[in-house]
């Protein structure tokens, strides 16, 4: 159950780095809450993932989430580049996730 929570952990980060963008600063009212909510929520779960997977491991795959997550929403969404480098990181880091999920015990 601990990996279910820090899936959706990961996906609130995504939520609240792809809200900031939005926020323009946090001039914008309703960018902002839903980008604070989204972070309460994701340093929430993580919090509840942590009670019983390796703080290292649930960090690294939490990040690891928020950042192919984003970069995957930054290229849709905000038209950024989607070079194959770019994607071949991301895939990287995607494979560093299955690689921790599949070394660690829980």
């Amino acid at each position: 159950m601990a990996w279910v929570i820090l899936f959706f952990a990961g996906l609130f980060e995504v939520g609240w780095a792809i809200g900031l963008k939005s926020t323009e600063g946090f001039t914008r009212l309703w960018p902002t809450v839903f980008t604070g909510v989204s972070l309460v929520a994701s340093m929430g779960l993580l919090g509840l993932a942590v009670r019983s997977l390796p703080i290292g491991t649930a960090y690294a795959v939490w990040t690891g989430i928020g950042a192919a997550g984003t970069v995957v929403l930054g290229v849709v969404l905000f038209k950024e580049p989607a070079t194959v480098a770019r994607l071949a990181c991301v895939g990287l880091i995607l494979a560093g996730i299955v690689g921790l999920k599949l070394v660690t015990k829980e």
